[in-house]
């Protein structure tokens, strides 16, 4: 039996259902249902009787391809028909949806497929075992007589054959098997295999609605004006012009700055623009990058915290020989979501329902929770498509925003943010300033390594982490770092400002992956050997790492030669349980113009559940990576963000993106994350590609062309 209810009459309800695939709302199910017609053995599927299994995802869909991967799982595991499986987005309800693994319902670190699949799979094959035992009862025969086959039941001896949909019944009588026998991978009919994205059709159509796209009945549409200082506030403000513009409905003070509500955002921005606001800048009114760079320098000359000590590093680099030495910088950079910031909220005494793009749906119902006094079960978390994540969304500040502004109001509200409220409001992935010391042996192997990083920490400013330690996401990718080197010391300085900082697109291994890959090529060119062969005799204790690496020099010809003007660099890094390397093919222009012509990318990440997911994530990758390399660089005066747009904030042009070949190693070990391990390796193979060319070496990102003019 199906109900059918219009989309205004759901979205007055609070539940937003999409079509099919894109948005489908459901109430959670607080146990197992018992819906007469519904087949429900967990919270994550269900069949009906006309045999449509409709499956709950708990994973937002931001671009990596939840609303396919998830149901590919779970078809797969059921035996059911791909094309029969609807999805339907989970509610905010950490006690039914929570990660397995986090024990939260937010979702960053890659780890979508790699945190549930057991568990899905688990769920879909209890569902199949009882599926069978249904049907084993129904004819009167042994369960291990009768198999499964595409939404069906199959007696072997005689053939007989009955749907799901005509056994829900039955089976939901029947008691859930707790450890179900899971299917081989050579029965696998959809997990590894392509599969293409089944939201692409709404997407490319318009049909997917994103949070930027929600309409409720009775809604305004607010924008604040925020104090341009970083971890500023109001101290006083005149709405009186703001009130006399047509349209502009109310003008409220809220926790992040001034709102303006309007009939439409233009009318709202044109009451910003109107606003009188005093600011309090607040404390770190007087920071700017000059002051951040001069600290972190003086800071690395003193000694950090020893995250990792292996042998007697500063015994091998005094005993005379040469010391090889460099600096690396990287700078902050933001997230610049294609999609701005947004949420629509609607605030009574009763209930508050939210709309909204997040990463964090748990952290959204807590949020507000908080805010209204009303208890979570009271407030119900609708997350619409995401127009990019990439970790901002993973924050609740323009939750905060959405919730404040419509409690003040007492009507439903949706708050947008323009771009540049995004570039100078922002949670910044930290600016860092590495040193590296390192001896080689007669045969110019690293005797000894020495890595200073001096940061701030996001872990530690956003009290996940105790002050005065070593701050694990500050340090990933190098602490970890596989080379096999006999003495090794690790020091971290945290080194805090009060930039909010945030998790982007790989966090700490986006820039690590960078200086640590740098730094082994420069060792390689001292030592007069091949950086891939350097690398390859130093992973003898990496395996993966190993593997990884001989793919994409073999895929890309490695050694081979190039056209005149071209050359090739390579880096390996592992990052959120997936090993990757990039040979990156480039150019560089008497101008200093630099020009990628090829990356061949390669990634083990275990069990590749969808082979063109894992391409369109490392391509994806690729083009973030790219644009932070050539582009990316957040600077900060007097506590306020300098850039503003796309104008000084660029993003990489199609006409710059070099052809992205795509390589995956199938290593049998349980899935790796996928968002994130395709950015670490594509800089510094650029950079070492770059030095190739031009015999220059790369250490400050973004990379400066004018550092590479020839005269």
């Amino acid at each position: 039996m199906k109900t059918l209810v219009s989309r205004r009459e759901i979205l007055k309800g609070g539940l937003a259902a999409g079509a099919g695939l894109t948005l489908g709302f459901a109430l959670p199910m607080r146990a197992r249902a018992q819906t007469p017609g519904v087949f429900a053995p967990n919270q994550w599927l269900r069949i009906d009787r006309d045999g449509v299994v409709t499956v709950t995802n708990s994973v937002p869909e931001m671009g990596q391809g939840s609303l396919t991967t998830t149901p590919m799982i779970i078809a797969d595991e059921l035996d059911a028909k791909l094309d029969s499986v609807k999805v339907e987005q989970a509610l905010a309800n950490p006690a039914l949806y929570k990660n397995p693994v986090t024990g939260n319902q937010l979702y960053g670190g890659s780890r979508g497929v790699r945190d549930h699949i057991e568990m899905w799979r688990k769920a879909a094959a209890s569902a199949r075992e009882m599926l069978k035992q249904a049907a084993a009862n129904e004819w009167g025969v042994p369960v291990e007589s009768v198999d499964t086959e595409e939404g069906a039941v199959v007696h072997r001896p005689t053939g007989r054959r009955l749907p799901y949909g005509q056994l829900v019944d039955k089976a939901q009588a029947l008691p859930v098997p707790p450890n179900p026998k899971l299917k081989t991978p050579d029965q696998f009919r959809y997990i590894g295999k392509a599969v293409k994205r089944r939201d692409t059709p709404d997407k490319v159509t318009g049909r997917g609605i994103y949070g930027i796209d929600v309409r409720v009945p009775g809604m305004l549409v607010g924008s604040i004006e925020r104090c341009p200082g970083l971890g500023g506030k109001v101290q006083s403000f005149d709405a009186t012009a703001a009130k006399k513009i047509k349209g502009v409905r109310d003008v409220v003070q809220v926790s992040n700055g001034v709102a303006v509500v309007a009939d439409n955002f233009w009318t709202a921005l044109q009451g910003r623009r109107a606003l009188k606001v005093t600011w309090d800048e607040g404390p770190i009114a007087q920071v700017s990058s000059a002051t951040i760079t001069r600290e972190y320098e003086a800071a690395a000359k003193q000694p950090g915290q020893v995250a990792k000590n292996e042998g007697d590093v500063e015994k091998v680099l005094a005993a005379g020989g040469k010391v090889y030495e460099a600096v690396y910088q990287v700078p902050f950079l933001e997230h610049a979501c294609m999609e701005p910031m947004n949420a629509t909220a609607q605030v009574s005494r009763e209930a508050c329902v939210i709309w909204a793009p997040t990463q964090n749906p748990g952290g959204t119902q807590a949020t507000a929770a908080r805010l209204t006094g009303l208890p979570p079960e009271k407030v119900i978390v609708n997350t619409t498509l995401l127009g990019g994540g990439f970790g901002r969304r993973a924050e609740i500040d323009f939750i905060v925003d959405a919730v404040d502004t419509s409690k003040a109001v007492g009507a439903p509200v949706k708050v947008v943010w323009t771009r540049e409220d995004d570039i100078t409001h922002g949670f910044y992935r930290p600016a860092t300033y590495n040193v590296f010391r390192a001896a080689l042996d007669p045969s110019g192997t690293p005797a000894a390594w020495f890595t200073r990083v001096v940061g701030p920490g996001i872990l530690i400013q956003k009290g996940m982490a105790q002050p005065n330690t070593v701050d694990a996401s500050a340090l990933a990718a190098v602490r970890d770092m596989p080379y096999d080197i006999p003495n090794l010391r690790i020091e971290y300085v945290h080194k805090e400002f009060g930039v909010p900082l945030g998790f982007w697109r790989s966090v700490g291994s986006s820039q690590n992956g960078f200086i640590v890959e740098s730094f082994i090529d420069e060792l390689a060119h001292a030592a007069g050997k091949d950086p891939f062969e350097y690398r390859r005799a130093l992973l003898g204790k990496s395996p993966r790492h190993k593997a990884i690496l001989e793919l994409v020099a073999s895929r890309a010809n490695w050694g081979t030669p190039l056209p005149a003007g071209r050359g090739r660099g390579i880096a390996v890094v592992f990052s959120y349980g997936s090993y990757a390397a990039t040979v990156a093919e480039v150019s560089v222009a008497p101008d200093g113009a630099v020009k990628v012509h090829r990356l061949v990318c390669g990634i083990d990440a275990g069990l590749a559940v969808n082979p063109d997911a894992v391409k369109a994530q490392m391509e994806g990758g690729a083009v973030y990576a790219l644009t932070a390399a050539f582009y990316g660089n957040i600077t900060i005066d007097r506590g306020r963000v300098q850039q503003s747009n796309f104008h000084d904030y660029q993003m990489l042009r199609i006409n710059e993106m070099p052809m992205v070949d795509v390589h995956i190693l199938d290593s049998g070990e349980p899935p790796g994350g996928l968002g994130e391990p395709g950015v670490p390796t594509v800089a510094p193979a650029v950079t070492n590609a770059i030095f190739a060319v031009t015999g220059k070496r790369v250490r400050k990102l973004p990379i400066d062309r004018n550092e590479l003019k020839r005269a």
